[in-house]
């Protein structure tokens, strides 16, 4: 009997996905949580074979609850189902040993059902578009200070309020803004925050 801890903050979808996995001969739905801090207790006291994570959760997100489940229980395997199939998040995931990951919600039952058998059974599930997509994403050119100043310039700090957070100076801060929209052959500081919010650099 596959065991499993499922993690879904959406009530109705949580209810969905236990009743149809619990139709299975060899499946049993042994835990449910709504918050992605109580998946670390859960799994320790019901031992599960396979948690099913969202990513979106309240408290902790998902992807760091697989990391953390897999420093304390190596033998949990982790799949995810989520709306947010993005590169940078399946990177995240090979990180945090994901076995399973970024399977679309709209998934058909069937195939989300063999894929838990997969991953019980030691193997890995990979959604195939976004593994080419993530193989295609093109690296950052920006520097990890170049990428700070932006994301806090995304966020509606000013020049001098980034100097003041980052312990810069203004002059060189707004260095680093200048130097980004280059590298991202942006018109504007507006367009570089664009251009990487698009390529998932910030």
């Amino acid at each position: 009997m596959i065991r499993i801890l499922l993690a879904e903050d959406t009530a109705i979808l949580r209810d969905t996905l236990a009743a149809v996995l619990n139709l299975q001969d060899d499946m049993e739905v042994t835990a449910e949580v709504a918050t992605g801090d109580r998946i670390v207790t859960a799994a320790r006291q019901y031992k599960p074979d396979v948690a099913l994570l969202d990513i979106d959760l309240p408290g902790v997100d998902g992807l760091t609850a697989a990391a953390v489940l897999h420093d304390q229980l190596p033998e949990c395997r982790v799949l995810i189902l989520t709306a947010l199939a993005v590169p940078a998040n399946l990177r995240i995931a090979l990180e945090a040993h994901v076995a399973a990951f970024f399977l679309a919600k709209d998934t058909p039952a069937a195939e989300l059902i063999h894929a838990i058998r997969i991953v019980a059974a030691d193997g890995r599930v990979i959604d195939p578009a976004l593994a080419l997509a993530t193989l295609q994403a093109r690296p950052s050119p920006l520097t990890d200070r170049e990428t700070d100043v932006l994301r806090l310039h995304s966020e509606g700090l000013d020049p001098r309020e980034i100097a003041s957070q980052l312990y810069l100076s203004y002059g060189t801060v707004r260095n680093y803004l200048a130097s980004a929209s280059d590298k991202l052959g942006a018109r504007n500081r507006i367009h570089a925050i664009k251009i990487a919010t698009e390529n998932q650099w910030l």
